[in-house]
């Protein structure tokens, strides 16, 4: 065994505070986490670095795990050659990013695992994402990728070297975005609203083919569309960018990508039809789709937009959140085992006749397609539960009301989500990320408010302190992590720009929630810190880690990227520049305003090839293209309530609806304390509940009807 390698049954992982890599911590791999120190010894015994990057929710991580790590054979070959380094993903995407790219450059492949050969320093001179123990379909075995290695790192040393320099420049060019292009307009937005419209999938809702994922950016993109004035957008497009949001909504949640019992949505779905999904669940997936129901039923008054997005905080209050404290979890993982390949959410025909009635399994038999062969290719009998006949049709095929019918499948998908409780549960992540909680946050209040749930709103500003207190410290910023699952403690890791542009937006829903002054300070504070240490003063636009010229910084680190693709959360460089066009609109900073535009300038030459997946991009642009609308609701009673709820129908990016109270008034961001004070209405005295609706170029007279205020809007905008 080298020096510095531990020999315990126990490898250096047993301290981590990582769920993930806690996990592999019996493994006779010699893991170490990724740290300057792990990186020294492969330098001081110059070996090639085996990178594994994955995470706790990752079925495939799990096997990769079993197979080869688990293998002592398979171990020692690895302890004699490599130095070993294990990355959860979610806490280091600074680390996952770049090493994906790199991996995507060598071989056209990216995800995870993620299997990654380093030089010592850290540069990547091969990689691919999962290898079987041996060779098998055509895909070699690790032991055989591992020997190829390590006579590569051995005899052509120079070979390997200069293919590390090669992957790295291929990295570096591919971040450096040359595609800055001047005042980016309308026509830009329209291109990405074109490119979404061309990939949607009349048949099945969606975008393109397998695997589906949702593209939230891109219905909210749609939502945006559809629902403005005819006056302001095409008719046409606008009709069919409804359908399209609409359909993908309502095909997605009769699909097995949703979980039908317990509510929420898995990650993505292997089929184009969304039946079969990878059955792992994450909070920044739920928290955008749970926006993008919330929106449907905003802009449409949909029934089901609204059951589901209900449904969603449901799954989400039982599941990923910590009601005492506050804040959101991570993920769920997609099975128990290795052996349980989505068996914990899945059912054979016996399984659900075991807990039915025969006539609650006759409803919901044909309801959610549970048959004697099933979706599942590991075990045919096993289906996915998944809508396809409406419940009318089957109420006539057997002869009862649609009322006795609905009853009849209420009652069987209570039992069958008693009977699945008693099952081994897949595992939660219950680690606190600062960005997937801002987001979170900001889902929870939109629902709060739209759907007129108060526990709702409360819980959301509940989170959004807790985050505040854990993690945000003015003079040295945020840390990425809140706080670890099972009480662990960690080493600080640096917040990265989508924490910061995540939480500052979630802070300035706050504070239009509520009018509490803090929640504005507070989203101002984050705002001054991502322009300081993300903000690229020369070239525009934001970097994703705290800038520097990268030269301190360990492999693949040093490279500097600006992140402009949704991936599928929205990117950091458009969550900035909305952030920092948000605010300009209550504190009139034109050097935000001039930050924001130069950030959407410096991707305008090229954003359109990235199509549907830079819709957020396309938000943010549609936001400064149309310009702020303020709808300032003045009140604490129940008329208050009614105006609010006029003012929050129809969802659009650029319209923002603000909840204070009279005695607020003296508490307000810059550009509203020159103008709401000073109206007739407020020097009155008058203690009546109005609305007040403000653009840049000014507030109009404010009014005190809810129909006046839905007519007074539809002018404005």
């Amino acid at each position: 065994m080298s020096k510095g390698h531990e020999t315990a049954t126990e490898n250096a992982l047993k301290d981590s505070a990582s769920a993930y890599l806690r996990s592999a911590r019996h493994q006779p791999v010699n893991w170490h986490e990724w740290s300057d120190e792990a990186f020294a010894l492969a330098q001081a015994e110059d070996k090639p670095v085996l990178l594994d990057i994955g995470a706790v929710w990752c079925h495939w991580c799990h096997v990769m795990d079993r197979e080869s790590y688990e293998n002592p054979p398979t171990a020692e070959l690895i302890n004699q050659h490599f130095v070993a380094i294990k990355v959860d993903r979610d806490e280091r995407p600074d680390v996952d990013t770049r090493y994906q790219a790199a991996v995507s450059a060598i071989s056209g492949q990216g995800g995870w695992p993620l299997t990654a050969f380093l030089t010592p320093d850290g540069r990547p001179f091969f990689g691919g994402t999962y290898f079987p123990p041996e060779d098998r379909h055509g895909r070699p075995g690790l032991p055989r990728v591992l020997l190829t290695m390590v006579e590569a790192f051995q005899t052509k040393r120079g070979d390997v070297d200069e293919s590390a320099g090669s992957v790295l420049a291929a990295i570096e060019h591919n971040e450096s975005f040359a595609g800055r292009a001047g005042n980016p307009g309308p026509e830009l937005v329209s291109k990405l609203i074109e490119s979404a419209l061309k990939q949607f999938d009349p048949r099945s809702g969606g975008f393109g083919s397998q695997p589906k994922f949702p593209h939230s950016g891109a219905i909210d993109l749609l939502l945006d569309t559809a629902s403005r004035p005819s006056s302001s957008t095409d008719s046409a497009i606008a009709q069919q960018a409804k359908v399209a949001a609409l359909e993908t909504l309502e095909k997605m949640s009769r699909g097995g990508i949703y979980d039908h019992l317990a509510g929420g949505f898995h990650r993505y779905s292997v089929d184009e039809h969304w039946v079969v999904p990878h059955f792992e669940k994450m909070a920044y997936d739920n928290s955008e789709l749970l926006k993008n129901y919330v929106h449907a039923y905003q802009s449409f008054a949909e029934p089901r937009s609204k059951a589901v997005a209900t449904d969603m905080i449901r799954w989400i209050d039982e599941w990923l959140s910590d009601r005492e404290h506050g804040g959101f979890y991570s993920s769920q993982d997609a099975d128990f085992s290795l052996d349980d390949d989505g068996d914990y959410f899945t059912w054979t025909r016996d399984e659900a006749a075991a807990v039915l009635t025969p006539e609650e399994l006759a409803i919901a038999g044909d309801f959610y397609h549970i048959g004697e062969i099933g979706d599942m290719h590991h075990n045919p009998a096993k289906n996915v539960l998944h809508v396809r006949a409406s419940l009318e049709s089957i109420a006539g095929k057997y002869g009862v009301t649609i009322e006795a019918a609905r009853q009849l499948l209420v009652s069987a998908r209570l039992k069958m989500y008693a009977e699945r409780l008693k099952r081994p549960t897949p595992y939660i992540d219950k680690t606190m990320y600062v960005g997937w909680n801002g987001m979170c946050i900001s889902a929870y209040l939109h629902a709060g408010r739209v759907l007129n749930l108060p526990a709702v709103r409360e819980f959301a500003l509940k989170s959004l302190d807790r985050v505040l207190a854990a993690a945000w410290d003015p003079s040295t910023g945020l840390s990425h992590v809140v706080a670890y699952g099972e009480g662990t403690a960690g080493k600080r890791v640096a917040a990265t720009l989508e924490d910061y542009a995540f939480l500052g937006n979630a802070a300035l829903d706050a504070w239009e929630a509520t009018g509490e002054y803090k929640y504005y300070e507070t989203a101002q504070a984050l705002a001054e810190v991502l322009i300081d240490r993300f903000y690229d003063s020369v070239g525009g636009g934001f970097f994703d880690t705290e800038t520097g010229d990268g030269s301190d910084k360990l492999g693949a680190l040093s490279i500097r990227r600006k992140p402009l693709q949704d991936s599928p959360s929205p990117a950091g460089n458009s969550v900035a520049a909305m952030l920092l066009l948000r605010l300009e609109a209550l504190n009139d900073r034109d050097d935000y305003a001039a930050k924001a535009l130069e950030t959407l300038e410096t991707f305008a030459g090229i954003v359109e090839h990235f199509g549907l997946y830079a819709a957020s991009y396309g938000l943010a642009l549609q936001r400064m293209v149309k310009g702020a609308v303020q709808v300032c609701i003045m009140g604490d009673d129940a008329h208050a309530q009614e105006l609010e709820t006029a003012a929050l129908a129809g969802y659009l990016i650029n319209k923002t609806v603000i909840r204070l109270r009279h005695d607020q008034l003296s508490t307000l961001p810059p550009a509203l304390a020159e103008t709401l004070p000073h109206l007739p209405v407020f020097k009155e005295k008058d203690t009546q509940s109005v609305a007040v609706v403000c653009t840049a170029r000014g507030c109009l007279p404010a009014v005190t009807a809810a129909a006046e205020l839905a007519e007074l809007l539809s002018q404005t905008l």
